[in-house]
């Protein structure tokens, strides 16, 4: 962070180098890069503050084949077939706004946020952000039930805090980025979202939100989702660490047939001695029949349903093993045993497993 006249910036993110191995008929191994970055510039005006966000990932270039390996993971496509047992890429721009905060008192302020990409009034932060997934280095299953509208087309927020309640409405193209990731998507607004947040203490934070999501698959055009969030945060400063910890709720429900399908997360990272973090991701997620399909493209007729709930337990360390300039640098592993579904062992195998290696890097 540094200032320059009347402005502030500041400089965050972080990338993972990945090698991740998985086990059954469905596992692949890969090695593969997880990054983002985020300058910001900020200037106040009296009462009024103004913010210039971006955010930016090289995924389109260090996720090769347009995804990564990740059992029962589902959304978006590739090569025009859906992806399953894979995550996709990030945009390279995830994020291009400008943020507008008028401070009435001490206790109240108004805020309007606009841009061609970014984040709508939905859920907690997206996992990329979150302190208790920071040294996660790959997607929740229920990513696409909780938090996939962080990356969103021509996207307005209103917003109105006071004392320790804030509220937010948001307009926004509902349809999710397509598979070309190097450019703008763009669209009219034609979704809403609205959100609540409640802060009761320093430390505590809890959320509900909803949206109606218009036509966000392109395999499904005529489709329109209602999603709903519920969440806790919860954070504790250490003296020589910290402790961040998320209870999140998601669902969504298909508005015109009733296919409704639901995500519960719970996931907490502990540093302690400074260097050290260990964390836990544990998800239970409704999956549809699309994962019975595999690399297969849809057959005429498909119609996508939530019909098996796929559990997913992960525990990983990490290690802080230096500090260049400006730069921390880590190695780290996680591991990730499935609750797999009668319905679905034949595909998966009584006990599919994966297991990640990483080295990570952050500005420091």
């Amino acid at each position: 962070m540094t200032s320059y006249r009347n402005w502030t910036f500041m400089f965050h993110g972080e990338a993972f180098l990945n090698e991740i191995q998985q086990t059954g008929p469905r596992g692949s191994d890969k090695l593969f890069s997880t990054n983002w970055w985020m300058p910001m510039g900020q200037r106040k005006f009296g009462s009024s503050t103004l913010t210039i966000r971006t955010m930016l990932s090289f995924e389109p270039a260090t996720i090769s084949s347009r995804r990564y390996p990740e059992l029962f993971q589902q959304g978006e496509t590739a090569f025009g077939l859906p992806t399953v047992d894979g995550q996709h890429p990030h945009d390279f721009f995830m994020e291009l706004a400008v943020l507008y905060d008028y401070k009435f008192s001490g206790r109240t302020a108004l805020s309007v946020y606009a841009a061609p990409m970014g984040d709508p009034a939905m859920g907690p932060a997206a996992y990329p952000h979150r302190a208790s997934a920071s040294e996660d280095p790959i997607a929740p299953l229920g990513h696409h039930l909780q938090d996939s509208t962080h990356i969103a087309a021509d996207v307005v927020t209103l917003g109105l805090t006071h004392r320790s309640l804030r509220l937010e409405a948001s307009g926004f193209h509902g349809r999710e980025p397509d598979e070309f990731r190097w450019n703008i998507n763009s669209g009219k607004i034609d979704s809403w979202s609205t959100r609540i947040t409640f802060n009761p203490g320093q430390n505590w934070s809890a959320q509900y939100s909803i949206t109606q999501i218009h036509s966000p698959e392109s395999l499904a055009p005529s489709e329109d989702i209602r999603r709903m969030t519920a969440s806790v945060q919860y954070n504790r400063p250490l003296q020589k660490g910290n402790w961040a910890s998320l209870l999140l709720w998601g669902r969504n429900q298909d508005t015109s047939g009733g296919n409704v399908g639901n995500g519960y997360l719970l996931e907490s990272t502990l540093q302690f001695f400074q260097r050290n973090y260990v964390w836990t991701r544990m998800e239970n997620v409704d999956r549809t029949d699309e994962l019975l399909l595999g690399e297969s493209p849809e057959p005429p007729g498909f119609s996508e349903h939530y019909f098996a709930r796929v559990q997913a337990y992960t525990a990983g360390y990490e290690r802080e093993v230096g500090h260049i300039p400006h730069l921390s640098t880590a190695f780290g592993g996680q591991f990730t045993w499935y609750g797999v579904p009668a319905a679905l062992k034949p595909a998966y195998g009584e006990h599919p497993v994966g297991g990640i290696v990483f080295l990570r890097v952050r500005p420091h």
